[in-house]
């Protein structure tokens, strides 16, 4: 046998084909949606998966107001952040986080309950940062990106 024939082959940037794709969060569970999510983000579904590169697709997630939390989850998980001053930890409820999503001083795209869960799925480095720069999230079905041509995929067919 000839062991030459057996070369790990990584991927590099400009050689991976990404994608729009998008996710309708009604009625689906938030840590599993976002766990599919992250794995769509970070390219792991495709045999082209290099662990150092951005492998993965641009992910449109919409309906993200009709996402379901099981038991009382709603109320009583608190999510901690820290303003980086002497006694700055805020903690937040998913309701809250929720309700910050109307904000209009909020950017377009951008949902607090849903990045602080993805973020935490996603490597912890700049990898991770730039990652997440590829999920945009709307509360209605409407989004304005028709013009990369999305395609509209069902997140339970994903493993």
């Amino acid at each position: 046998m000839n062991t030459l024939s057996y070369k790990t082959v990584s991927a590099k940037a400009e050689d991976v084909k990404k994608e729009w794709v998008v996710v309708d969060a009604t009625d689906q569970v938030l840590g599993r949606l976002c766990a599919k999510v992250a794995i769509i983000l970070r390219g792991k579904h495709k045999p082209c998966f290099t662990p150092h590169v951005d492998c993965g697709d641009n992910v449109i997630i919409i309906n993200a107001d009709k996402v379901v939390l099981t038991g009382k989850k709603m109320t009583d998980r608190q999510y901690v952040s820290y303003t980086g001053y002497p006694g700055g930890q805020r903690y937040a409820t998913p309701e809250i986080l929720m309700k910050k999503s109307y904000n209009k001083h909020l950017k377009a795209g951008m949902h607090p309950l849903y990045l602080h869960v993805i973020k935490g799925m996603l490597p912890k480095n700049k990898l991770g940062a730039q990652l997440l720069k590829n999920v945009h999230i709307y509360n209605g079905a409407n989004h304005p990106h028709e013009a990369q041509q999305p395609k509209v995929i069902d997140i339970n067919k994903i493993k």
